[in-house]
């Protein structure tokens, strides 16, 4: 019986070390080498200090940024009851109600007014919608180019001028093909600082 048990035993430790060990470290490796900035988290920084991730979005509430999408993310308080925590990394998910949910009605309904009251024209649908991650970085270019006059009114900047940062911030499908134009929040709000502190 030994001698039947041997050989697999062997073939366990060899493939745990093999896929479980060299495997992950070489791929981590290769990825380190070949593309660093991906690897180590896709971090922003300003300053030489690291404001955020390009993969991870945050929650922009003043009226003198763009804001991102809505997140879904949740935390649990003290007591173990559920609390909103927008973008919260750690606890990735959507919010799972169905389109006939009366909760996620509200929620929408709540969000369109608040969103008619700072800008004008068509809401378009990413502003109102989380994410499957609750994590998205990016809005549609709708969603940017929406939000234009109420940044511009905030930081007392002509329209266009930032509707211009708009438009250089729009990032086109990966080789034409893949993906779909969008805009990544937080690069855009640190382009709009910059915009701000340069004279015209």
């Amino acid at each position: 019986m030994l001698k039947e048990l041997r050989p697999a035993i062997l073939l366990v430790i060899v493939f745990t070390l093999l896929l479980g060990l060299v495997y992950p470290l070489g791929m981590t490796g290769l990825s380190r080498l070949l593309f660093p900035w991906q690897a180590s988290g896709s971090l922003i920084t300003k300053n030489g200090q690291v404001i955020g991730s390009a993969l991870i979005g945050q929650n922009f509430t003043s009226a003198k940024y763009f804001h991102g999408r809505p997140s879904a993310t949740t935390d649990t308080d003290a007591k173990g009851k559920t609390i909103p925590s927008p973008y919260n990394a750690a606890n990735s998910a959507g919010s799972n109600f169905g389109p006939t949910s009366k909760a996620l009605i509200d929620r929408i309904k709540s969000d369109a007014q608040k969103l008619h009251g700072d800008n004008s024209g068509p809401i378009p649908v990413d502003l109102v919608t989380s994410s499957a991650s609750g994590l998205d970085p990016d809005v549609t270019p709708a969603g940017a180019y929406f939000q234009v006059s109420r940044v511009a009114k905030a930081r007392g900047l002509p329209e266009d001028r930032v509707r211009a940062l708009v438009g250089r911030q729009v990032e086109d499908r990966w080789l034409g093909l893949f993906g779909e134009p969008h805009v990544n929040v937080l690069k855009l709000n640190l382009a709009l600082d910059d915009l701000q502190s340069v004279p015209r």
